[in-house]
């Protein structure tokens, strides 16, 4: 462990632990009967209170110690996980979070409220009928570096006096003469006796983080061998029947520790499939990416040089390495990719805190969590999500009264979803809410001036009226809308990922928004082509076809703008016109039909050169206002070929098909629309 420090590796175990905790307490409320998952609340906060002392976080192993007395006494069935005691358990992981990650900022009257809930709770438990109690002869002996490495025997002993009466004598005849006597290491030895009404595996959990280095017996042992409280050395009949079952039992079996999360005394189904793992900083993973898109642009130059020449060896050769770094690419991409169920179950909370605050009753539903994500997406999709979970919750779903006046039942839903598409993943935040209101939508675009008054507008240009800065449709503030902030953000983040966004709405059923991301932020199949003398990239997943543009087709289109595929009408864009390209076009032009959603558009280009492995480059901020690029790459040649946004061309060309159909139902003939200005 040299060059690591303990303390972080602490925060990174309380940070999965906390994460743990807070979905295992959600599961909770909904199966309080589940008795793994109450096993399993109370293991992350014994492991996270055991860790805290070890690395020196006194103030959280206090606190969680409390908390993990409450839930030792559900796990006992003297108190009922109740909502009330699962909401204050919430608040307890809130201000666990708070004491390892700004300690200085932890509001001390907070907890304290916390633990007084608690504490409420524990006066008003049923005391059960005491059980028979067993006396345990527990003899150990750490680790000779046990105290070098954080273990403190002193609260392992106090944590077997807290299981009942308990006598300890404390073995020294191995310590060594002083001038040979190492002040780090463990020369002590205990023999303790326990009389407790616990059963084994309690003991055993006293030593969970140190069981599987130590020596440890615990056996059972009659009773009258030590005196009992109060005096007497008399053992009840029953308590000698107890103590002769509890000898009979098999030894103790040296064991593991129980990984956290899992029961004690139940066997992992998982366990022939352990895959180790390796924390790795995010920092070098990004760098590795950085080596494989140089190789990759390396790659491209070698495979451009070997196509000149005629050595087959060098053909070979190429070959070869084309495959390997293939290879190399999917497999690095892959480490960087995370399931986004990690993200889903942030939201669990958030729902939950939100229906409690509105007074509504909500069910989250989670649908493909295990749908891999680059984790840089993932990420930055988080406040995205935020928003238009909040958004769902408080203008999508109704009260329980309204729900049922619409024939509703009294719970809402709403459903998180994701699922590849091709180079795509498609995240959905469904609800079956009231929908959206498109009357009042329409009124206030136009009261602000984003609409003038009875423009024609589609249904899906009038949805994306949600997405203007300062928009919104909230009668009143309140501390989660009316601001006119949120869904801006969401489409300006959404926007930096290389992403769209889809809406459909019933009203009166509900709303579903569609986040279309790409896979990854790093390197993208790509379409290359030529306009003119530059040469540029599409991203292959948004092409759909590609068709040739003949000269008598080019003739009839001029100025209208639109193609005729399979008897549909596409517009297109000549990107010769958009770039200001002075270089003669092509005899026979090539029109390339991508899609961005629902919506599609040709852009004509000189010639399609092929398939383009495209390692993206960042614009530098300089070129921040430039919309229809969305970075560059570096060609084979040491060229440079920028990289189209293909959802801004997109709505370029719908702007202008919308004012073509407005136009012709207005009696404008193609020769009018040739005469008007471009769109």
């Amino acid at each position: 462990m040299s060059g690591i420090d303990p303390a972080q590796l602490f925060l990174q175990e309380a940070q999965d632990l906390l994460e743990q905790l807070e979905q295992t307490l959600l599961d909770l409320e909904h199966r309080p009967d589940d008795g793994e998952l109450i096993d399993t609340a109370f293991r992350a906060l014994h492991t996270i209170k055991g860790s805290g002392a070890m690395f020196g976080f006194d103030a959280v192993a206090a606190f969680t110690h409390h908390v993990e007395t409450a839930f030792d006494h559900v796990r006992k069935r003297r108190i009922a996980p109740t909502r009330a005691l699962i909401g204050v358990a919430l608040a307890a992981k809130d201000q666990m979070r708070q004491l390892i990650d700004q300690p200085a900022n932890a509001d001390a009257v907070v907890g304290d409220a916390i633990l007084g809930d608690l504490r409420r709770f524990l006066d008003a438990a049923v005391t059960p009928t005491q059980s028979a109690e067993v006396t345990w002869r527990v003899r150990f002996r750490l680790p000779s570096d046990a105290m070098a490495t954080g273990t403190n025997p002193l609260l392992l002993l106090n944590e077997l006096r807290a299981l009942g009466p308990c006598s300890v004598i404390t073995l020294t005849e191995d310590v060594p003469p002083l001038e040979v006597l190492d002040p780090a290491a463990c020369y002590l030895h205990w023999d303790v006796s326990v009389r407790t009404d616990q059963p084994r595996s309690a003991i055993e959990q006293v030593f969970f983080f140190v069981l599987d280095d130590m020596e440890c017996d615990i056996e059972p042992v009659p009773s009258v061998e030590i005196a009992r409280p109060g005096g007497g050395a008399g053992t009840p009949a029953a308590e000698r029947q107890t103590a002769a079952e509890a000898s009979a039992a098999p030894p103790p079996e040296r064991h593991a520790p129980v990984p956290a999360g899992q029961p004690p005394g139940r066997a992992d189904p998982h366990a022939a499939k352990t895959v180790s793992t390796i924390r790795v900083p995010a920092e070098r993973l990004d760098e590795l990416m950085d080596r494989v898109g140089e190789l990759v642009i390396a790659q491209s130059r070698l495979r451009q040089i070997a196509a000149a020449s005629s050595d087959a060896a060098v053909k070979a050769v190429a070959e070869e390495i084309e495959r390997l770094s293939l290879e190399l690419r999917d497999t690095t991409m892959g480490i960087r990719t995370l399931p986004i169920g990690q993200l889903f179950g942030r939201f669990r909370r958030l729902v939950h805190d939100l229906a409690r605050e509105l007074g509504k009753t909500i069910d989250l539903v989670t649908i493909g969590e295990e749908t891999e994500l680059d984790k840089t997406v993932i990420e930055r999709l988080n406040d995205p999500l935020i928003h238009l979970i909040r958004n769902a919750i408080d203008h999508g779903l109704e009260t329980p009264e309204g729900r049922a006046a619409a024939g509703k039942p009294a719970q809402g839903r709403i459903t998180l979803s994701a699922c590849h598409a091709g180079a795509e993943v498609l995240v959905s935040i469904a609800d079956d809410g009231r929908g959206l209101d498109r009357a009042r939508i329409r009124a206030r675009a136009e009261e602000n001036g984003l609409l003038a008054p009875g423009a024609r507008i589609t249904d899906s240009e009038l949805c994306q009226i949600l997405f203007q800065p300062g928009f919104s449709t909230a009668r009143e503030v309140t501390s989660l809308s009316g601001r006119g902030v949120g869904l801006d953000v969401v489409k300006r983040a959404i926007d930096g990922l290389r992403g769209t966004i889809d809406i459909v709405s019933t009203e009166g059923s509900g709303s579903e928004v569609t986040l279309r991301l790409p896979l990854t932020l790093a390197i993208i199949d790509g379409l290359l082509v030529r306009v003119g003398l530059g040469r540029y990239v599409i991203p292959l997943s948004a092409v759909e076809e590609c068709v040739e543009l003949s000269t008598e087709e080019d003739a009839r289109s001029r100025g209208r703008g639109f193609l005729n595929i399979r008897g549909d009408l596409v517009p297109f864009l000549r990107l010769r016109e958009l770039f200001n390209t002075s270089a003669p076009a092509d005899r026979y032009q090539k029109v390339v039909i991508v899609s961005a959603g629902e919506l599609r558009v040709g852009l004509v280009v000189d010639q399609v050169i092929g398939d383009h492995q495209t390692v993206i480059k960042s614009l530098s901020k300089l070129h921040a206002d430039v919309e229809i690029f969305s970075g560059a790459t570096i060609l084979g040649d040491g060229t440079v070929a920028l990289i189209l946004d293909i959802a801004h061309l997109v709505e370029h060309g719908q702007r202008y098909e919308e004012r073509f159909k407005g136009a012709s139902q207005g009696g404008m003939r193609y020769d009018d629309m040739e005469r008007q200005p471009a769109a």
